[in-house]
């Protein structure tokens, strides 16, 4: 179990869950991105998955203890939410994992729906990000403004549901492009006859057991590859 803690960011500070493994080994750090729900209990459960797999983990919590399960109401939160306190948000966590006494290596980044965009932009946040994986991302691009050319010599993998439109769908082409155009990696997989949030476990409807273990093979794959 991890637990809540404060870190600079944003010329203040800002809070997230915390799951450090049990082992006590250094290790690379990883942040996880709410979907529009908030640092609901599941996204929670995805930080000390990752600490299980031998990773540092911070879940920001983007809507300073705001959360939801109704779909108007998460709508209304997501669109509160500010992009630039958002990235600042998300850089400090990288500096703020980078300065743990368990952390070496490298940090990556992970998201879910409209984290799994903000989990793509923050390679171009941060310099300590060199790795992302984006589950099903959903925000367009033009309201982050991302500097795509900050992703050379990193890697990203972006998982998508065939409900989204798969792997050929606007917005997932446009940062595959990019992300390669500035010297990058960018791996596509499509999960056939998934749903939107398929990864998520606390959604019966959504949930794809399959897809759901595979993709997250592959995203332990990734971070473990560029960690280090």
């Amino acid at each position: 179990m991890g637990e809540m803690v404060s870190y600079r960011s944003n010329g203040g500070s800002s809070e997230g869950y915390l799951a450090i493994p049990a082992s006590g080994l250094a290790s690379p750090a990883v942040i996880v991105i709410q979907e529009w729900w908030g640092l609901v209990p599941h996204i929670r459960s995805v930080a000390d998955r990752f600490a299980e797999a031998g990773f540092v983990a911070l879940a920001p919590d983007f809507y300073h203890g705001e959360t939801t399960s109704e779909p108007d109401e998460a709508q209304r939160l997501l669109l509160a939410m500010r992009m630039d306190e958002a990235a600042k948000d998300i850089a400090g966590a990288a500096d703020y994992l980078a300065g743990r006494p368990e952390v070496t290596g490298k940090v990556g980044a992970v998201g879910f729906c409209a984290g799994g965009s903000l989990a793509l932009w923050s390679a171009t946040l941060s310099e300590r990000i060199v790795a992302t994986a984006g589950f099903y991302p959903v925000l367009p691009w033009e309201s982050m403004r991302p500097e795509w050319v900050d992703y050379a010599g990193k890697a990203a993998v972006i998982h998508c549901s065939e409900e989204d439109g798969t792997s050929t769908a606007e917005g997932v082409q446009t940062a595959r492009r990019a992300i390669e155009e500035a010297g990058g990696t960018c791996h596509l997989y499509d999960y056939p006859g998934t749903s939107h949030a398929f990864f998520n476990d606390d959604r019966p409807e959504a949930f794809d057991q399959r897809a759901a273990a595979s993709a997250w093979a592959r995203t332990l794959e990734l971070f473990r590859a560029k960690l280090g």
